[in-house]
C-alpha cells in the first residue's frame, strides 16, 4: 500500500479512521481533532499542511478547489448512501491502491454507486 494519508470530514463514520489506523494507514477524523464543525476551506487547508487526502460526502469541497485553482489537497467524494466505517475503510484502501499516482499529484476523485471519477488538479477552466 502507498503511503497515502487521510482526513475523514465528519459526515463520515469516525471509526473508519480507527480502522485504517489498525491496518497502517494513517488516517484522522476532524472530530477526533476537535474540528467537527470547522469550515470546509479549513478542512481543506488542514489536508493540505498534513499531506492528507481529504475525504468527504460534501460536494462543495470540489468547487473551493476549482475555484481557488488549488493544485493540493487531493480530495475523495463519496456520493453513496449508508456506509459504515468498514466499507469506508475498504473503499479507501482500493481507491488509494488504484489511484496512488494521482493521489500523490493532486486530483479529485467522486466515487458514485456506478462509476468513479477522477479529476486532476488544479481544474483548468475550458473558457
Amino acid at each position: 500500500m502507498s503511503s497515502v494519508s487521510f482526513l475523514l470530514d465528519q459526515g463520515l463514520p469516525r471509526d473508519a479512521a480507527s480502522i485504517l489506523r489498525s491496518d497502517g494507514i494513517s488516517c484522522e477524523h476532524v472530530g477526533e481533532l476537535g474540528l467537527s464543525r470547522a469550515e470546509d476551506p479549513a478542512i481543506l487547508q488542514l489536508g493540505r499542511e498534513r499531506g492528507a487526502v481529504v475525504v468527504t460526502l460534501d460536494a462543495d469541497f470540489h468547487s473551493i478547489l476549482a475555484v481557488s485553482n488549488a493544485s493540493t489537497p487531493s480530495k475523495i467524494s463519496f456520493r453513496l448512501q449508508g456506509l459504515d466505517g468498514g466499507k469506508v475503510a475498504m473503499l479507501l484502501v482500493n481507491l488509494a491502491e488504484r489511484f496512488q499516482v494521482e493521489l500523490a499529484r493532486g486530483c479529485m476523485i467522486t466515487v458514485k454507486a456506478r462509476k468513479t471519477a477522477v479529476r486532476m488538479l488544479p481544474v483548468i477552466s475550458s473558457e
